[in-house]
């Protein structure tokens, strides 16, 4: 058995607390135990119970009137306190936790954290050296990929975090239970880059087709970038996004070996 952890990381107001949020309802709901994290020093309030509490370690407000930052400043002032005491602080919350357990990891909402500073990959080393088993869920709103242009940026920003994190990594379009027209986010899940390339060429000026194809063809050639529609208000929706996780983590597999092991006995006993 193992160790999992679900690192829940995107934009500001991308619906991670939300997604953490029914996550840990519809585990609840089908029996299965989990452990929610936060890493957020500027949380306020959650609609889950909270099992470890970056808050008790550094809080925001703290760290401004100290250090005389604003928020943003702040926010990296607190999140390199924290790659700071990884050892001392999150070693010992961890401490209690051991083979089956399952954290679900809601993260800051700025994304210089996972594509620029070293905090979190800190923070992923340390949880692979106590073993744990950890993937990353990027979430961004659907309503940001409407236009080519801006799910380029999306697009990019996601690979900017996996190839930083080197992580497995589940990228889901949020709150597609408040999306009007279902059918013009459906065509981004899985991109066409010659259909990202023409819609880039509409709507950009064109100097900049040298680099509309250059993007189109990394988005292709590499084909690391792909989308989960995630709507909260759908049980299957979660569960789905759920199983994609329990494969990237291999959740469950030592399991599944022993019982078909244990079957193959009676078999032979026969």
């Amino acid at each position: 058995m193992g160790k999992y952890a679900q690192l829940v990381i995107g934009p500001a107001g991308c619906g991670k607390s939300t997604y953490c949020e029914r996550l840990w309802e519809h585990c609840q709901a089908i029996g299965r135990p989990v452990h929610c994290v936060n890493l957020d020093p500027a949380a306020e309030a959650f609609a889950y119970p909270v099992s470890i509490d970056v808050r008790d370690l550094v809080a925001l407000d703290d760290v401004m009137e100290e250090m005389g930052l604003g928020p943003n400043g702040g926010l990296l002032a607190a999140m390199e306190y924290l790659e700071d005491h990884l050892q001392d602080w999150l070693g010992e919350e961890l401490g209690g936790y051991g083979d089956e357990d399952y954290l679900v990891i809601d993260c800051p909402g700025q994304i210089e954290l996972y594509s620029h500073v070293s905090c979190f990959r800190s923070l992923v080393d340390f949880l692979k050296a106590d073993g744990w088993a950890v993937c990353a869920v990027y979430c961004l709103d659907c309503h940001f990929v409407t236009e080519a242009p801006k799910y380029i940026a999306g697009a990019m920003q996601a690979l900017a975090a996996m190839v930083k994190l080197e992580l497995p990594h589940i990228n889901l379009l949020t709150k597609m239970d408040l999306c009007e027209d279902r059918r013009a986010i459906e065509e981004f899940l899985i991109p066409d880059p010659a259909l990202l390339l023409a819609r880039l060429s509409e709507s950009t000026a064109p100097r900049f087709r040298a680099l509309n194809t250059a993007v189109a063809q990394l988005l292709d050639e590499f084909s690391l970038v792909s989308f989960l529609a995630l709507d909260i208000t759908d049980e299957d929706s979660i569960g789905e996004v759920l199983a994609h996780a329990d494969v990237a983590l291999q959740f469950g597999e030592d399991a599944d070996v022993k019982i078909r092991e244990f079957e193959g006995e009676g078999d032979d006993g026969e």
